[in-house]
């Protein structure tokens, strides 16, 4: 009897110290992130390739061209964006990854205008063939809309802010097509 308590105290005590160090006894569970855990979104994959980008903004048409292809061991999806002029009046890189932890899109965009405007993370939910991300600045809150034109196969950016009435107003409208 005492040799059958002394084996399941030393059997528990295996297990308990296999629990404290992260270890597993025979449920483990895969990580929802992580680099064996690539991210793969059909919806997203119609964005990748070259595109021709055209912006409407503040009365303006501006042209840009658009590289998109996925990185970091296909955990991000790269839009880099850069004005047609010479030289070049704007560029940024977006990264689009997804959390699964949390079950939403998380966006990275960084431009131009530095590390004090790109600190602000955007967060998106899908619905449809459509992905609203939404950034919390310290000046107020913006949407970017990204649509998918399945018919033309084109693409969508609709940028909205709030204005000082509170009131959602268009900042940019970009219009993706293939060169």
């Amino acid at each position: 009897m005492k040799t059958n308590i002394r084996c399941f105290a030393f059997v528990l005590a295996c297990a308990v110290i296999l629990f404290c160090r992260g270890g597993s006894i025979a449920l483990t569970q895969k990580p929802l992130d992580g680099p064996n855990r690539p991210f793969k979104d059909e919806l997203l994959e119609n964005l990748t390739g070259d595109w021709k980008l055209t912006r409407q903004i503040r009365g303006q048409k501006v042209e840009n061209t658009v590289k998109v292809e996925w990185v970091l061991n296909h955990q991000f999806l790269r839009i880099h964006m850069k004005d047609a002029a010479t030289p070049p009046q704007y560029e940024t890189m977006v990264f689009v990854g997804y959390d699964n932890a949390s079950d939403r899109y998380v966006v990275h965009w960084i431009d131009i205008f530095g590390g004090r405007f790109s600190e602000t993370l955007g967060y998106g939910k899908r619905h449809g063939n459509s992905i609203k991300f939404v950034f919390e600045y310290p000046d107020g809150p913006f949407h970017n809309t990204f649509t998918w034109n399945a018919a033309d196969k084109t693409w969508t950016f609709l940028m909205e802010q709030k204005n000082n009435e509170g009131k959602w107003t268009t900042f940019a409208t970009d219009s993706l097509r293939r060169p």
